[in-house]
């Protein structure tokens, strides 16, 4: 074969997630040769840092690094695999090279929470960036100079130029084998998907897993609407923006929201600020004017308001009983029973 194969560095991040960096090697792995023998003809892979020391995965397995960093030239893709976000800060060294790399010919991919350490190094500037909705807001508390315009909360990954981001796990396939659309035969890309058992992918425009409280029967369109509002849940959306993104009527997004989930749009967008609120009240030590102002409600007052006409129980008094800052909550799935063993008396959120 005289076309040089399409070469990859993998950048593992201590606490990686095996989901994302397997994901991804394994459809280069079976794309990559004719026969059934993985050899690296088509793609070629090392897995690269800078000291030859294993690299613990979150699981506990390690993975041996069988490069040093050296020049990211020789590789057409970077590719920084992120997991846990409890890590140890990422070194100066792996900084420089991922900085190098988006300096000169090559792709810059961030997978999982290795998009946090693309940020971090600076090569994400005037690109739009995918992360996980259950990142989305320690993405913004961790890099507030960031234009929340350009974070995409809502889709599976985004290839923007030189830069792929990816709100990890299974979707690491997806990016791999779009990737590889663009350098070799779509017959043995579909290949290698068979061979995964995977036949869904081309998935940019499809929604990111389900959010809390919402069942997988939901609509499509009411599963990307609820990743939207939770990726502007400091200014709402208007009905008309809302349905304009998602390429329906203000109408018909009306309808199927009361089929799925028994409410208006208003209504579940302003349970969902209140959550954070809640959340807010228990994690931080944020003024509950400032909190009021990230959730989208107009002042502490209105604030107030909403969530004595939900839970009873006034802001201050919801974070006198959450004993700050010792008794923390699951960042996401929780919060519903954390309430009912608080506040057994409060109205439900929706």
């Amino acid at each position: 074969m005289d076309k040089e194969p399409v070469r990859f560095g993998f950048i593992l991040l201590p606490n990686f997630t095996l989901t994302a960096f397997s994901g991804m090697l394994d459809v280069l792995r079976l794309a990559s040769d004719e026969g059934d023998h993985s050899r690296p003809v088509r793609c070629a892979w090392q897995v690269i840092d800078e000291t030859p020391a294993p690299v613990r995965s979150s699981s506990g397995i390690q993975v041996v690094p069988s490069e040093l960093l050296g020049d990211p030239a020789r590789f057409d893709y970077v590719v920084v695999v992120g997991g846990l976000l409890q890590r140890p800060p990422v070194s100066s060294a792996v900084l420089e090279f991922i900085r190098d790399a988006g300096s000169k010919d090559v792709h810059v991919v961030g997978l999982c929470t290795g998009v946090f350490t693309l940020v971090q190094a600076g090569v994400m500037t005037g690109h739009r960036i995918c992360i996980s909705w259950f990142h989305y807001w320690d993405f913004l508390e961790r890099f507030p100079s960031v234009d929340p315009a350009q974070v995409v909360a809502d889709r599976l990954y985004v290839f923007d130029r030189r830069r792929i981001t990816c709100s990890g796990g299974r979707a690491s396939i997806d990016v791999a084998a779009e990737i590889l659309r663009r350098h070799i035969d779509q017959s043995i890309v579909q290949k290698a998907l068979r061979i995964l058992q995977v036949e869904d992918t081309g998935r940019a425009n499809a929604a990111q897993p389900l959010p809390p409280g919402i069942r997988p029967t939901t609509h499509p369109a009411v599963r990307r609407a609820v990743l939207l509002m939770e990726q502007h849940v400091g200014r709402a959306l208007s009905l008309d923006e809302l349905a304009g993104r998602l390429g329906i009527s203000v109408r018909h997004l009306e309808r199927l929201f009361k089929e799925s989930t028994g409410h208006s749009p208003q209504a579940y967008a302003r349970g969902m600020r209140l959550r954070l609120a809640a959340w807010m009240l228990t994690h931080t030590k944020k003024t509950i004017a400032a909190i009021a102002s990230e959730c989208g409600f107009s002042d502490a007052s209105h604030l107030g308001r909403e969530f004595r006409a939900s839970f009873h129980v006034p802001p201050s008094a919801w974070r006198d009983r959450a004993q700050l800052p010792d008794a923390l909550l699951p960042v996401q799935a929780g919060e519903a029973d954390y309430v009912s063993e608080v506040f057994p008396d409060r109205r439900e959120f929706f």
